[in-house]
């Protein structure tokens, strides 16, 4: 005769708690009538579920011991109980974030000679100054984002020869036509402009004698000293943008967080919040420390704006400094919502909650879910309104 297997205790209970329900006898007494016990609710831990949908807060999803689904449940009251709300969720992530001026672009000698002029640090250059000089002739800043690369002439066409035009005309010189074409009235409009900062007037623009930026920049560090020989392709000084902007570094599994475009929140030191714009994002691969072993680190970096004059100022007091960016990648209005731990595991797949009616009777309702965020989710289904009371583990 083959032996009777061992049920643990808590499928025993379970078992005659099923044979009450079936009509078969039970093989105990009953127990004396008295407090309801609290049954024990099994948990499945949800990281799947959570990993889908962006990383919610850590969190279990019950698994509840009952019938079918829209069915009672096996008519114990759950351990605990939570109230449906309606509110507005958000998918958010605070982080680290340092205040500065952004991106620091350095600037490099295009020629050979003596460095007799730099500026201070923190010294603000506009469009048609000199950023540095070598043997006392300007190399001077224009705007414009395609670097200089020739040297232009009579015959020369192109989008560098259209944003020469116009750094022209921003600076009075006119008599010619802003286009990609650069003509002999254009060569005559830089001879006015070589003969107003000194230099030779040859009607040509040479790339060592200029600096294209997008707008006006902030000296951020020197690399050379006055006096100093320098030649092609030596660091002369870096800049940065005059306005302030919020450098954050993420990890490449938070890439999801930096869309350019996005609105953020930054905390500035004093608690003061104000309004940010993600402006660009990119992906830096490092070398390893050196050893044989060691392997590149990817990090995403992602360079805020801060909008709006009143922003500036309020971050005027700080030159650099540690503050806090929220980032929010969801948001879903006036919705249900329960927290996670609230949800069960139906049979049949799917999740439900366990209602828990006024009389003290339970019923599992099958529910749709939507965005997960800060230990809550969205949930919709027959029945659940705001204030429904369900069902949550111990």
């Amino acid at each position: 005769m083959a032996e009777a297997a061992t049920v643990p205790k808590e499928e025993h209970e379970e078992t005659g708690a099923a044979a009450v329900r079936t009509g078969e006898p039970e093989r105990e007494p009953a127990p004396a009538p008295g407090p309801r016990r609290r049954r024990t609710r099994r948990v499945l831990t949800a990281l799947g579920v959570l990993a889908a949908v962006g990383g919610a807060a850590a969190a279990g999803v019950g698994l509840g011991d009952r019938g079918g689904s829209g069915g009672p449940s096996d008519g114990q009251l759950p351990p605990a109980t939570a109230k449906v709300t309606r509110e507005t969720l958000q998918d958010s992530q605070t982080v680290d974030g340092e205040l500065g001026y952004g991106t620091s672009t350095t600037a490099t000698g295009r020629a050979p000679g003596t460095v007799t002029r730099l500026p201070d640090t923190g010294e603000r250059i506009t469009r048609g100054e000199a950023l540095y000089r070598v043997d006392d002739k300007p190399v001077v800043l224009l705007y414009g984002t395609v670097p200089a690369y020739r040297e232009l002439r009579p015959g020369a066409e192109g989008r560098d020869v259209r944003q020469v035009e116009r750094n022209l005309e921003a600076l009075g010189h006119d008599g010619f036509t802003v286009d990609e074409t650069y003509t002999e009235a254009t060569a005559e409009a830089v001879r006015q402009w070589q003969e107003d900062l000194g230099l030779e007037e040859t009607g040509t623009v040479r790339p060592e004698r200029v600096v294209f930026a997008p707008a006006a920049v902030r000296v951020d560090a020197l690399h050379t000293e006055q006096g100093a020989t320098t030649a092609p392709g030596q660091k002369v000084l870096s800049y940065t943008a005059t306005a302030q902007a919020v450098t954050v570094e993420l990890d490449t599994a938070d890439r999801r967080l930096a869309e350019p475009g996005a609105e953020v929140t930054v905390e500035l030191p004093d608690g003061t919040r104000v309004d940010g714009t993600i402006s660009d994002v990119t992906t830096e691969i490092e070398a390893g420390d050196g050893a044989a072993d060691a392997e590149p680190t990817t990090t995403v970096k992602v360079l805020v704006a801060l909008e709006g004059a009143e922003a500036q100022k309020a971050a005027a007091s700080y030159v650099l400094a540690s503050v806090d960016v929220s980032f929010t990648v969801g948001e879903r209005e006036d919705v249900l919502t329960v927290p996670v731990a609230a949800l069960v595991a139906l049979p049949e797949g799917g999740f439900g909650v366990e209602v828990v009616e006024g009389d003290g009777t339970t019923a599992y309702v099958p529910v749709q879910t939507g965005l997960f965020a800060g230990g809550r989710v969205e949930i919709s289904g027959d029945g659940i309104t705001d204030g429904t009371t369900v069902g949550m583990p111990e």
